[in-house]
């Protein structure tokens, strides 16, 4: 896949997940940048984001390895790895545009984890230090998420463990202005990102890119079939 198209597809789909990303880490985004201090407020919600979008790039390294291996092991794995994204491209994208909502139904995978996890994040929360908020993030970056899920597919479907980190920092970084806008209370932003129109163009976007990815994968495996 090229590169630049596919951080840019990881922008946009950070970017344009704005809802679903204010339920899941709205709260604890609000309760993180809680301070009468402007400057507080906004070094606190920093350091949380810097945290939640390091732990995306630990993920998306450590997928994209294992999707090298994968690829490795045999030719056909990889038509499937990068079918399974461009269909979960696709679902992202009927997502963002609120076409259809399937997509949630991935957030199962990470129960048992977050069941280990959660416990920890309680701890961390009382505490109001830089590092503990960092920490927060960290752990909180792990929260079952099927935006996260969908998207570190894709990474696998890449095989290049670099690369992935790098996708998954960029989709953490498309997260970001809705987590900030949430924390600090912008209202015009979360407006922007959530308006319809936006939206739905974004999920056109997805779509034609999901498309794209399996036509592209499976066109030169029906010539080669055809011309035998």
């Amino acid at each position: 896949m090229n590169e630049p198209l596919s951080l840019l597809t990881a922008l946009l789909i950070g970017l344009f997940g704005a809802s679903h990303c204010l339920v899941m880490c709205g709260g604890i985004a609000a309760a993180t940048g809680n301070s009468s201090l402007p400057e507080r407020r906004l070094a606190s919600l920093l350091a949380f984001n810097g945290g939640r979008i390091s732990s995306y790039a630990v993920a998306g390294l450590l997928v994209g390895a294992a999707g090298l291996w994968l690829q490795q092991l045999h030719d056909s794995l990889m038509l499937l790895l990068r079918s399974l994204a461009g269909v979960m491209l696709i679902l992202m994208g009927l997502y963002v545009a609120r076409w259809a909502s399937w997509l949630t139904r991935i957030e199962r995978l990470g129960q048992y984890l977050w069941r280990f996890l959660q416990p920890q994040t309680g701890r961390l929360l009382q505490q109001s230090s830089l590092t503990a908020r960092f920490g927060l993030g960290m752990l909180w970056g792990w929260l079952p998420c099927g935006l996260i899920y969908s998207t570190l597919s894709w990474v696998a479907a890449n095989g290049d463990p670099l690369l992935g980190a790098l996708t998954m920092a960029t989709f953490g970084l498309g997260t970001l202005p809705a987590l900030l806008a949430g924390g600090l209370a912008a209202a015009t932003l979360s407006r922007w990102l959530n308006h319809q129109l936006t939206r739905q163009l974004a999920g056109l976007l997805l779509i034609g890119y999901g498309l794209w990815t399996v036509t592209s994968v499976w066109l030169p495996v029906l010539d080669r079939s055809i011309s035998h």
